[in-house]
């Protein structure tokens, strides 16, 4: 029992070199999941491997799968995912999944790109400032969802329930999706992996 093999073609430029101990313990399991990951699934639609890789990553940190993600971060790697670009991912996940979740992940990262020789700190991404984060993530937030939608989010809050909204354009968008490193259509797609995974 053993993967097609444009299966294991994909599977080993992601990951030269490696047999997985599952495929020695669980040989049927890694061959249906491996005929099916890495050779029906990434033969369907237009994303690039890379894109691809970015939402593994956004949905894994959602759905809690530390011991994954810290696997596929090297493959991520491999195929030009840039380290600052998996840590936006990551630093992306703060307002979804909460920071009690993402300082695992964070310290996962930190850990598997300093293996690979990645120097910290990296470089700086962010575009706003404590003064203009609100104004930036209101435009941001507008520029995404709609002018008159996001106005009528405000005007139908409460008024014990205003803050809600400037927080979710200040810190939501204004300090996370206005970040440099990634682009803002494919921080949507991650935000959208992120809720699938979430079950939202």
């Amino acid at each position: 029992m053993a993967p097609n093999e444009r299966a294991q073609k994909n599977h080993d430029e992601l990951f030269p070199g490696h047999v997985s101990t599952l495929a020695v313990t669980d040989p049927e399991l890694i061959e249906v999941f491996d005929n099916f990951a890495f050779d029906e699934v990434l033969s369907h639609g237009s994303l690039d491997i890379r894109t691809r890789l970015m939402v593994q990553l956004a949905s894994m940190i959602a759905s809690q799968a530390l011991r994954e993600y810290r696997v596929m971060i090297k493959p991520s790697l491999t195929i030009g995912v840039t380290p600052i670009q998996i840590k936006e991912i990551v630093y992306q996940a703060v307002p979804y999944v909460g920071m009690a979740t993402v300082f695992d992940f964070l310290i996962a990262t930190n850990e598997v790109l300093k293996d690979n020789g990645v120097e910290f700190p990296l470089p700086a991404q962010s575009t706003t400032t404590p003064e203009d984060r609100g104004e930036k993530g209101l435009a941001m937030q507008k520029q995404i969802i709609g002018d008159s939608v996001v106005e009528k989010l405000y005007a139908s809050a409460p008024d014990d329930q205003k803050h809600i909204q400037r927080f979710l354009s200040a810190n939501c968008f204004g300090d996370h999706l206005t970040r440099s490193g990634i682009d803002v259509p494919t921080r949507e797609l991650l935000t959208f992996s992120m809720l699938v995974s979430l079950g939202m």
